[in-house]
């Protein structure tokens, strides 16, 4: 009962993590930057993994899509590569785990069903690196291009997109180690199912052996001078 509830919670865990990590693609707010008036804020620049916007204060955007994907820069690119990896991954975990939890018919025996959990939760934790990578790259660049003294074009900051990446990654690791950790309860468990007789010594073997085989040996005859 206890292995199958924390099978639930991880399930729950890795499809939360999944659905952030896929919200952070459409995103808008992975980079941001104002430029502030006296008064209010005159323009709102910001970016994403595929395009570039700027918003003035009467609300009206004008955005411009990223003209090509290998005139990119190769950060961008490895997080878009990470990101929709990340997305990929998280689907077939999520199918994974839900055919190697306890609670469905699907999925063969226990011992079968928690192998696949298991490989559920690897499929997760890989998921969720990609994309904390991912996140963790494009904020070292922004980071790095803020502090830089050198760095004369517009600085930004770091957006609302790469803190729900971090935290459906998180999610996403957490849920998948609790997956891997259900193969080790099945496999304890499995142990404990079998009763232990106890070893079966050489001399009772024998005797057993000896006392069912029949003993074929034919009757004494005593003839009368044998009682005197």
């Amino acid at each position: 009962m206890a292995s199958t509830l924390a099978e639930i919670i991880a399930f729950l865990l890795t499809i939360s993590g999944w659905v952030l990590v896929s919200s952070t693609l459409p995103t808008d707010y992975w980079k941001v930057s104002t430029i502030d008036g006296t008064v209010i804020t005159t323009a709102t620049f910001w970016a994403n993994l595929w395009k570039t916007c700027v918003t003035d204060s009467t609300g009206v955007s004008n955005c411009k899509d990223f003209p090509s994907m290998l005139a990119l820069d190769g950060y961008i690119q490895a997080c878009r590569g990470l990101m929709i990896s990340a997305v990929c991954l998280g689907f077939f975990g999520a199918v994974f785990g839900l055919v190697g939890m306890k609670c469905t018919k699907v999925g063969g025996s226990d011992q079968t069903k928690a192998k696949i959990a298991c490989l559920a939760g690897l499929i997760f934790i890989l998921s969720g690196l990609c994309s904390m990578t991912s996140c963790s790259l494009y904020a070292n660049r922004i980071t790095s291009e803020f502090f830089d003294p050198s760095f004369v074009a517009q600085k930004y900051e770091l957006g609302a997109a790469l803190f729900i990446g971090w935290a459906g990654a998180s999610l996403c690791i957490i849920g998948g180690i609790i997956f891997c950790f259900s193969i080790a309860e099945n496999s304890n468990s499995a142990r404990r199912g079998y009763a232990y007789n106890g070893a079966t010594s050489v001399m009772s073997s024998r005797t057993k052996v000896h006392n069912s085989v029949p003993d074929k040996t034919p009757p004494k005859h005593f003839d009368k001078n044998a009682y005197v």
